[in-house]
């Protein structure tokens, strides 16, 4: 009963998945909530106001011109008085129409009108999600303090076809809901940092040995654990994403210079080390380009060994009470997270699987992720999800483990 009390405003968005709404709203309730629905066109489509009426209870708000619900700007109304916003199913053209403020009907104008927590739960066919319209679209919602659940990977409604794209089930869009309005201040007063992107060690004035790491998922976890109240640094390597919201962001270029900024902020309550930093750094750096001459051998570059930041600061006399590492691997991938536990001192690995799957993508600079949480109490397998997703639930578990550490 985490929601006793609590006046949930949900928009029900013109998708297929609309008819998991009716499960939603009975969910919400029996939990305590109040569910008001508001209904889009679309959504009239796929299930009945009546239908969602009775199971809520009360009335269901459609029209942005009702003469009846729009005397009192009943819009306004209906953003103010809610604890919270929910919107099951998110569709492609929701997100679009958020993001880029748009209020042309009831849900559009009822979330711009919102000072409450909202939470999407995006449902559209996997092409749809990994549009770059809708990343740059999510990527500007993430940065407005909006919250995601989901989507998860499945089949779709078309035949055939199956993946990223699945709206989060009822009881998952609840339990998000409820960890939102119960725990959005759960990591206040804690000081974390996180690390994120790659690093580039130059060869010379204009090359740099690299990889594909984009950010993405450090970034998320930094604006993860921001949203639930922490003070985050995020130590970033070059990166093409913009730095999330209410997040201090460092920029460093190289491993020393990674390491460095990262030993500036301790002591930290957490470290979170997702960087995929460069293992060896060019022995010399050439002062001048290094120039391809007709008829001469390539340069014979000599490496030196990095230093390695997740084991350093695991073993730090100033070691923060938590510290989470990421192993990305190609092969053997847990049997090296569980070695890289107690080798770098770690209290939990982050374990992905960044080798190139057979459409030729990776999770290196993709947009979802699948995970294993390696620690000493044994191996936990997420499904695969948004980094985003992935993100959020780690905030979780690193508050969990936090409170834990403080009882």
């Amino acid at each position: 009963m985490n929601l006793q009390n609590k006046r949930i405003l949900l928009v029900v968005g013109g998708g297929i998945a609309a008819y998991k709404a009716l499960d939603l709203v009975r969910r919400l309730k029996e939990r305590g909530a109040t569910v008001v629905p508001v209904m889009t066109r679309g959504a009239q489509e796929f299930v009945t106001p009546l239908a969602v009426g009775a199971l809520s209870g009360g009335h269901v708000f459609i029209d942005l011109f009702s003469r009846e619900d729009e005397q009192d700007v009943g819009h306004i109304r209906l953003a103010r008085e809610a604890d919270a916003v929910v919107v099951a199913p998110a569709t492609a053209d929701r997100l679009a129409r958020l993001a880029n403020g748009l209020a042309d009907d009831l849900a559009g104008a009822v979330l711009l009108a919102a000072k409450v927590p909202v939470l999407l739960a995006p449902a559209m066919n996997p092409a749809m999600w990994a549009h770059p319209a809708t990343v740059r679209n999510v990527e500007r919602l993430r940065g407005d303090g909006v919250r995601f659940v989901g989507p998860n990977a499945g089949e779709m409604a078309e035949r055939g076809e199956s993946g990223l794209g699945r709206m989060a089930e009822p009881a998952e869009i609840a339990d998000a809901l409820e960890a939102i309005l119960a725990g959005s201040r759960r990591l206040a007063g804690k000081r974390i940092v996180v690390t994120s992107g790659p690093t580039h060690e130059p060869i010379d004035p204009v090359r740099f040995v690299a990889n594909r790491s984009s950010g993405r998922q450090g970034h998320a976890i930094a604006a993860s654990l921001a949203a639930l109240g922490a003070e985050v640094t995020l130590v970033s390597g070059p990166v093409a994403i913009p730095p999330p919201t209410g997040v201090r962001t460092l920029a460093v270029e190289t491993a020393l210079e990674m390491l460095a900024a990262v030993e500036a902020e301790l002591p930290a309550d957490a470290g979170v080390f997702v960087a995929a930093v460069a293992d060896w750094r060019p022995a010399e750096t050439a002062g001048q380009k290094l120039k391809k001459l007709p008829g001469e051998a390539p340069p014979q570059l000599g490496f030196a060994e990095n230093p390695d930041i997740l084991a350093t600061v695991g073993h730090h006399r100033e070691r923060p009470k938590l510290v989470v590492g990421f192993a990305a691997e190609t092969q053997d991938l847990l049997a090296n997270a569980l070695a890289k536990l107690d080798r770098k001192g770690a209290d939990m690995i982050v374990a992905n699987d960044v080798a190139v799957d057979e459409t030729g993508g990776s999770v290196m600079g993709g947009a979802d992720n699948a995970v294993h949480i390696v620690s000493r109490d044994g191996i936990e397998t997420w499904a695969r999800m948004s980094k985003e997703a992935v993100a959020d639930r780690l905030a979780g578990v690193i508050a969990d483990r936090l409170e834990e550490t403080a009882s």
